[in-house]
């Protein structure tokens, strides 16, 4: 029998988990099994003696809380050891390789991190004198200089919080644009391989999203882009390097293409981690451009943390860039709040993540331009590393090589009874993050990888050799002991995830005698 952490019998969920664990406690060696920490509170417990409120006539007209405030009782080594428990179930990139194709999970060098904490950048707020902000507003404009240098573009919006808020800030100023000229226009043209996020800004701005299919070599059918142009159009929204790992080899042509009927074309930034130091984006003919400063500048990614997503714009769009921006006047920096212009108005608060800033302009300058066109060679030559290290027994979905990420497909597992997530979900028990899986959605069973240049050719050697192991294992019918209800050796095994998502547990009670009871909210 199982006991929890106060010495009483364990619910049949926890006991079958410690069945599985083989052990009395449920843990594994150093991976301890933990309980909620709502179940390891006991009334009364406090790791803090604090005196008795002092009698005051309150002012909360008749809404004092009636009933207990709900939180756990705990010692001050309960708290310490719960937290630290959970933190060593976590995967990170500092625990291992994060192939998620798309996402760019890079090395987030310490010196970054050094510098953002540093007095005068870690301590600063957005409410004080510009006066007092000056270097805080040189970095700014330093930080732009570069991303302008990069892509070959003459202005960029630093606003914007993320990916899908640069979208947001780019379709606004192309929306500006159009009506200055008053142009209503009321089409988006998106490859079916276009980020999800690309149809989703489009609508959110008001105008309807017309699908651009892919050839079979999974790039832009031209063909169909022709046919599907016309005086309504306002915008394309293509990503490059695509979705699918692959280079856009028509793109100077498609820019030409909506160029010419009088539209925008807007490119997604996700994957300029490919192309950062060897293409600038503006020699293309793009209008519009995020950049994710957390894929390709190394800022720390997700977690839901502070993002940024600055936009690059080209001349028929930077007067329609959003405030507040940087501008030197000669004798020192200031914001513009109101120009009296263009501008399509105010997209956040204030002018953007500072710590952001300072983290991906520490990146830039450690590594100079040449390390930055280095960064890319090596993102890109890793992809093609694995691509060509595991084509022989996994399905490359496209002929040839990639840029930055490998995709595949479920094809080297038919007539398996391995599925993708079966697969995927193996690779949690070899101690991998799974790559990136069932994106993009034109590709059946999709499984796409993205290495970056921050793995070692030893480290990337371990990781083919696990994902080779494991579709040699697939193929000899080894599906109940390797992949059927894998991951088998975490704290969890693997969930019902349609339900989970259906049906989600928000909130904890407590049942009786003390077991505990997952309630949906109310």
């Amino acid at each position: 029998m199982m006991l929890n952490r106060q010495g009483r019998p364990t619910t049949p969920n926890q006991q079958a988990e410690s069945d599985a664990a083989g052990t009395i406690t449920g843990n594994r060696g150093l991976l301890m099994e933990e309980a909620l920490i709502f179940e390891q509170g006991e009334a009364g417990r406090t790791g803090v003696d604090l005196p008795d409120a002092p009698k005051v006539q309150d002012r909360l007209g008749g809404l004092k809380r009636q009933g207990r405030i709900g939180l756990p009782g705990l010692s001050e080594p309960q708290v310490i050891r719960h937290f630290v428990r959970l933190s060593q179930k976590n995967y990170s990139i500092d625990a291992g390789l994060y192939p998620l194709g798309s996402c760019t999970m890079k090395h987030n060098p310490r010196l970054n991190e050094k510098v953002a904490r540093l007095p005068g950048l870690g301590d600063i707020h957005p409410l004080q004198p510009v006066s007092t902000v000056q270097g805080a507003l040189e970095l700014i404009d330093q930080l732009a200089g570069w991303l302008k240098t990069l892509t070959g573009m003459p202005a960029v919006a630093m606003s914007p919080a993320a990916g899908a808020h640069g979208e947001l800030c780019g379709l606004m100023a192309i929306r500006a644009a159009l009506k200055a000229r008053g142009d209503v226009r009321k089409r988006i043209l998106a490859p079916e391989s276009a980020h999800g996020t690309n149809p989703a800004t489009a609508a959110m701005c008001g105008y309807t999203v017309d699908p651009i299919p892919a050839t079979a070599d999974g790039r832009v059918d031209l063909a169909a882009l022709k046919a599907k142009l016309g005086p309504d159009v306002a915008a394309i929204m293509l990503t490059n390097p695509n979705t699918c790992g692959l280079f856009e080899r028509d793109i100077k042509t498609v820019a030409d293409l909506i160029h010419g009927v009088g539209g925008f074309f807007y490119c997604d930034g996700a994957n300029f981690n490919a192309i950062v130091g060897k293409l600038r984006p503006g020699d293309l003919g793009i209008d519009a451009m995020h950049i994710n400063l957390h894929k390709t500048f190394s800022t720390p990614h997700g977690g839901g943390g502070p993002g940024s997503g600055p936009v690059v714009l080209s001349d028929a769009l930077k007067d329609f860039m959003p405030l507040p921006y940087v501008i030197h006047d000669g004798v020192g920096y200031s914001l513009v709040e109101q120009d009296g212009g263009r501008s399509f108005g105010r997209m956040k608060g204030f002018h953007g993540q500072m710590g952001m800033f300072i983290r991906a302009l520490a990146f830039m300058l450690s590594h100079g331009g040449d390390g930055l066109k280095r960064v890319s060679e090596d993102s890109v030559l890793s992809a093609n590393y694995v691509m060509a290290s595991l084509k022989d027994i996994m399905s490359p979905s496209f002929e040839g090589p990639c840029m930055h990420e490998a995709l595949f497909d479920d094809d080297f597992l038919k007539e398996t009874g391995v599925t993708t997530l079966d697969f995927a979900k193996a690779m949690i028990d070899e101690g991998y993050h799974p790559m990136t899986v069932y994106f993009p959605l034109v590709v059946h069973g999709a499984m796409l990888i993205e290495p970056t240049e921050s793995e070692s050719k030893d480290s990337l050697d371990m990781f083919i050799a696990t994902l080779r192991g494991l579709a040699e294992k697939a193929k000899r019918g080894n599906q109940a002991t390797w992949f059927q209800g894998a991951p088998r050796l975490t704290p969890r095994r693997r969930l019902d995830e349609t339900r989970a998502a259906r049906s989600p547990v928000l909130r904890w009670k407590p049942g009786t005698n003390g077991a505990p009871v997952g309630q949906a909210a109310e």
